[in-house]
């Protein structure tokens, strides 16, 4: 039998554990039941050795007796706030100063969520938690660590090899389904309902009394540092890293890019996907990811050079749900569309909303008939934030999502390891529809006079079912169809001709191949030149290129060598569409560089990265962004860093500008 002290300990030490695993690296290992089954065995032990109780168990969030106002505490180092901007036009003026302080430097830059809550400051010391500060005014904030002990995910005491002290800065948040629980608890104690989690956060967290707090599931994503003494890394992708080790929950959904121009397409990509979020969001931040390089820049009388927040008004409003409904897309996607009672939001009137998929209905619990929270956030497409359960109305069933599609009846299949469900059947005529009418769209093939009430009769008709069909369209055929006049059919006919001469990008994007898009065609079509050299790359190489990883490589690889895919191209090819590339300037498949795949690194001086990544495409090698084993050649430029250390060690030839001009020939 073990005694009191051990077996209390190994409890701590297993909690400490789980909640790491949940919180941190959101892998939990066992469930709620079992987890809570372990806590209470650790309150009896605590209970009944009371002496043995230690201000960092797991036990000690429950909150203590209130305490009797919020005391003011100067913070060592100033929490600045960040220069915003809501304009894409003013970030990249941001990136191009930047670049001017940092001359012929290579930046990473960091791109975070910015999280909707209360921003704080952290201290531990020894590995302890000793205090929490409100940000304040930057420089002297509320002390409410009573309270930011009670918060979850937040440890009581660190793991492995902490600093003697460090100063850790974040955000005290809520999640949106903890909101709907407590609006749900505060209807049933007939209290007042809270509007949104910002305030319910800034409220909770300076509330005297902890145990109240305790009640409201507060959470916490670490971001940042104040003071520190032995901080290890050196870079912000690594003291995240540092941060998960000592157990704390740094931000998720962080990627480090090679430029700001990268970043910034990131933030298009990342804003799309907010819906997934349980939390809320007002932003993106970007950041510099060298410490040294920040330490260079400096920081402005109130905020420091290397960050700044892109930022978006939101708008919330209060609407009824009466219908979900389904419609099925170009690729068989199924998704879910909410039918809204008509709300105005941010000027418009809000009507629809896509619910995105069954695991977004699953997760949200959405139900026909609920009251919702409708936002709309900058140019984002308005989503359900959350359903206002207290007001939903007995006997409300849950959505059965179809298990057919609803169009051509075909059982639907679910995404291997994905949430999107598809309707397999390629002739379905609604993905044929969709695919026409995305065939003919101005950022695809831009077909002239083709709209999609046209596209509707010509799939009806059974005029046209594959892309080919289109080309294959006589004036007779036209003529037959309601409100075509001679006029119109021949207008049709040209704007037919004419996109076959759109070029192989605008080709790629047109032939909907799943995880294909604009910039993803334009990367294969300025690498491979034509169709011919793109079906014979394998997905090793497909997967080298900038911008391509293994899932775009493998379904670019699947559709081109599949039956339907091939059938397609031979199709338009015989047809006459373009299949090469309006940028090749030689036959790169047989140039000096063919099958070769190179890197650049540092500063040019006779060329722009731009610039000597088109001439290594057009001698027909693979302008890469990262050093590996198969990389052939580093083409280095002054102040070559990491990448030439890489090179060096692999045994990779490094070129000079001069000896990479002999190589292709001056």
């Amino acid at each position: 039998m073990p005694a009191p002290l051990d077996e209390i300990e190994r409890l701590r030490d297993e909690i400490r554990s789980h909640d790491r695993k949940y919180y941190v690296e959101a892998a939990p290992e066992i469930t709620d039941l079992d987890y809570d089954r372990l806590m209470q065995r650790l309150v009896k032990l605590e209970e009944q050795h009371p002496e043995l109780i230690a201000p960092d168990s797991p036990t000690q969030r429950v909150g203590e007796e209130p305490v009797a106002h919020l005391t003011q505490v100067e913070h060592r180092v100033p929490m600045l706030s960040i220069d915003n901007t809501y304009s894409i036009e003013e970030l990249r003026k941001y990136g191009e100063r930047i670049a001017k302080l940092l001359p012929d430097e290579p930046v990473e830059w960091v791109v975070e969520l910015k999280i909707d809550g209360v921003a704080a400051s952290v201290l531990y010391e020894n590995g302890a938690l000793v205090r929490g500060v409100t940000r304040g005014n930057g420089t002297v904030g509320d002390d409410i660590t009573h309270n930011i002990r009670t918060v979850a995910d937040v440890p009581l005491r660190l793991v492995g090899d902490p600093p003697p002290a460090m100063e850790v800065r974040g955000e005290v948040y809520m999640t949106n389904s903890d909101l709907v629980a407590l609006n749900e608890r505060q209807q049933a104690n007939d209290q007042p309902l809270y509007a949104n989690t910002r305030n319910v956060t800034a409220g909770s967290i300076r509330l005297l009394d902890s145990r109240l707090c305790a009640q409201r599931r507060l959470r916490m994503f670490c971001h940042g540092v104040g003071h520190a003494e032995g901080l290890r890394a050196t870079t912000h992708m690594e003291f995240l890293d540092e941060l998960r080790g000592y157990g704390l929950p740094a931000t998720p959904h962080v990627e480090c890019l090679p430029s700001f121009d990268a970043a910034v397409d990131h933030c298009q990509e990342l804003i799309e996907r907010l819906h997934e979020l349980d939390f809320e969001v007002d932003g993106l931040v970007l950041k510099v990811n060298r410490f040294d390089q920040r330490e260079r820049l400096g920081v402005r009388s109130k905020s420091p050079r290397w960050i700044i927040a892109y930022k978006w008004e939101k708008y919330e409003a209060v609407t009824r749900l009466n219908h979900i409904r389904v419609q099925v897309g170009k690729t068989g996607t199924i998704t879910p569309v909410a039918e809204l009672e008509p709300v105005e939001l941010a000027g418009t009137t809000v009507s629809r909303a896509s619910l995105h998929n069954a695991d977004e209905i699953e997760r949200k619990d959405i139900r026909e008939g609920d009251v919702v929270v409708v936002e709309k956030a900058g140019k984002i497409i308005p989503h359900i934030v959350r359903v206002e359960k207290h007001e939903r109305k007995p006997g409300a069933k849950k959505f059965p999502f179809p298990t057919e599609c609803p169009e051509c009846h075909t059982p639907v299949v679910k995404d291997e390891g994905g949430v999107y469900i598809r309707c397999p059947n390629r002739d379905c005529p609604a993905q044929v529809r969709e695919r026409i009418r995305y065939y003919a769209s101005r950022n695809a093939m831009d077909v002239e006079g083709l709209g999609d009430k046209l596209v509707d009769q010509l799939v009806t008709e059974g005029l046209v079912s594959r892309y080919g069909d289109l080309y294959r369209l006589r004036r007779d055929q036209l003529l037959e169809l309601e409100r075509m006049g001679e006029k119109s059919a021949d207008n049709l006919l040209a704007g037919i001709e004419a996109s076959k001469s759109r070029g192989l990008a605008r080709l790629l994007d047109a032939l909907s191949i799943r995880h294909v898009g604009g910039s993803v065609s334009a990367a294969l079509a300025d690498h491979f030149g034509s169709m011919g050299r793109l079906c014979e790359a394998d997905v090793e190489e497909l997967s080298g290129i900038d911008e391509i990883g293994q899932i775009i490589a493998e379904s670019v690889h699947e559709y081109l060598h599949g039956d339907w895919g091939r059938e397609i191209v031979d199709d338009l090819q015989s047809l006459g569409v373009k299949m090469e590339s309006e940028r090749r300037a030689t036959d790169a498949a047989d140039g000096v560089l063919s099958g070769k795949t190179l890197v650049v690194t540092g500063t040019l001086t006779k060329y722009t990265r731009d610039e000597i990544k088109d001439l290594i495409r057009t001698h027909g090698g693979r302008a890469s962004s990262s050093i590996s084993k198969k990389t052939d050649y580093l083409v280095a430029g002054e102040k070559a860093g990491s990448k030439l250390t890489k090179a060096e060690k692999l045994g990779v030839k490094v070129l000079t500008e001069e000896e990479f001009e002999e190589l292709v020939g001056g």
